[in-house]
């Protein structure tokens, strides 16, 4: 059935303008104004309000097995939560299990998310390098999955080393795949994870006070030059600190294409959970990197005002206080990860457009036309035009309300967000051509959302790899010439 969005305000990242909006068959048919609404059409009055694309949050952990456990949110309740806060597409993290080979994890992942009602797709992270590894990652992208993550924290488990690093990030290169990472420097954290123990430091605090922001920033510089060294682009995942961002933003002024990616809770949330008395509180704050002071805050703010940070990403990793008493004697066992899906385009919007911080068309680019465009899937998402996908957001700037563990729709028991009051919601969330969340209600469908593939070659790989080519040694470039001539 047709749908028509009438009298609304059309924001994209790039302009604003008012516009109806027609859909039919899960897709964009005109934007325009005054719009007549097919026979037996859908009317939706979005009168004062704006009409966004869909958000899509390209950093999220559902049924992720991590740390001893597995995180409560599965695809079905991660993609309602996502869509009842406005958000129509995630990028799952694939991480193939001990003795998985990566298009193994990926079987796992894609037969986990067969329940959800939201699209999806992914990154796979390279956890090891064998023989097969770089077979492998061409069978990946085949499958449509153009990105893999590093992991340089998480020693004795998830962490590679600078040589897997180099041989990943050169097979991302030759493939154009855009390689990812989690910066921060998993030996030093061991060794200050230890430290702290010995001291008997075993709370919540100790998990902030091991990961200082020098060791997050010394790992991104390292990444930043891993790839400079090789000829690949580059993407940072959850950027916390003031000193990271700097090294990304350096980066870029020297001509680097280096994308750094801020998480909701960062730009909201600060340190001083971790020394509340209550544990449980306390515990459920733990994620990597931890919470910083107001003053990194305020740098990760001023990125995406500069445009040295481009997405804002939610890690959302959900485990129970349960799941999170696992580390009650020993802070390196609280498995890591908060929620933040449901909640993140309210926060962007209360605490970046309200202050003045974003304007409308910089949140529209912050939450999905610039994640869209980094990792292509634009113009199929992230813009609201004719022929794209039908996933939009009816936003009401006036509506208001408190985050609550009461009113959410994840399976966790706890909210880092609890009790923030946000002015700025989603009235009306499309998917696929199908209002999904209206009136405070979610009506989805298990299994609606699909596996969105990506082709490899995005404009951010397709321009690096002009970039080599310039920039290639003459003596280099000759050699190549000879070799490539029949």
């Amino acid at each position: 059935m047709a749908l028509l969005i009438r009298g609304g305000t059309v924001v994209n990242a790039d302009r604003s303008f008012r516009a109806d909006v027609l859909v039919d068959g899960g897709t964009i048919q005109a934007v325009g104004e005054n719009l007549d609404a097919p026979a037996g059409a859908e009317v939706v009055d979005a009168g004062g309000a704006y009409v966004m694309p869909g958000g899509i949050d390209p950093h999220t952990h559902l049924e992720m097995p991590f740390m001893g456990t597995v995180a409560v949110e599965d695809f079905f309740s991660g993609t309602s939560s996502a869509l009842a806060g406005g958000t129509t597409m995630i990028i799952d993290f694939c991480i193939p299990g001990p003795g998985r080979s990566l298009t193994d994890g990926l079987d796992d992942w894609q037969s986990w998310a067969q329940k959800a009602c939201a699209d999806y797709s992914f990154h796979v992270a390279i956890t090891e390098w064998t023989e097969r590894t770089s077979q492998q990652m061409a069978e990946v992208v085949d499958r449509g999955v153009t990105s893999f993550k590093h992991f340089m924290a998480y020693k004795g488990a998830l962490m590679v080393d600078d040589e897997i690093l180099f041989h990943s990030f050169s097979r991302c290169r030759d493939l154009g795949a855009l390689p990812m990472v989690h910066a921060e420097n998993g030996d030093a954290v061991f060794l200050l994870q230890q430290q702290l123990l010995d001291r008997g430091i075993t709370g919540p605090e100790g998990h902030a006070l091991s990961r200082p922001p020098h060791v997050e920033a010394e790992a991104a510089n390292r990444a930043i030059m891993i790839a400079q060294t090789v000829g690949s682009p580059l993407y940072v995942v959850h950027t916390s600190c003031r000193e990271a961002h700097e090294a990304i933003a350096r980066a870029r002024a020297s001509g680097l294409r280096v994308y750094g990616e801020p998480l909701i809770q960062h730009l909201v949330l600060d340190e001083s959970v971790y020394w509340s008395p209550d544990w449980e509180f306390a515990a459920s704050r733990v994620m990597s990197p931890p919470f910083r002071s107001k003053e990194h805050q305020k740098s990760l703010w001023d990125g995406l005002l500069a445009g040295s940070l481009q997405v804002v990403a939610t890690d959302h990793c959900a485990f129970t206080i349960q799941q999170k008493k696992g580390g009650l004697d020993n802070f390196t066992k609280i498995p890591n990860g908060t929620g933040g899906l449901e909640e993140r385009l309210k926060c962007l919007w209360h605490f970046g457009v309200n202050t003045g911080r974003l304007t409308p068309n910089e949140f529209v680019a912050a939450s999905s036309a610039n994640c869209a465009q980094i990792f292509g899937l634009y113009p199929r998402k992230g813009v609201v035009q004719a022929g794209s996908d039908a996933d939009l957001v009816v936003w009401d700037p006036k509506a208001s309300g408190t985050i609550s563990v009461k009113t959410h729709h994840s399976k966790m028991d706890t909210n880092v967000f609890e009790g923030i009051r946000v002015e700025g919601m989603p009235a009306v969330t499309v998917a696929n051509g199908k209002v999904v969340w209206r009136n405070g209600q979610l009506d989805v469908q298990r299994g609606a959302g699909r596996m969105i593939q990506r082709k490899p070659g995005s404009s951010a790989t397709e321009a690096q790899a002009k970039v080599n080519e310039r920039t290639r040694p003459e003596g280099v470039r000759r050699m190549v010439s000879t070799q490539q001539t029949p």
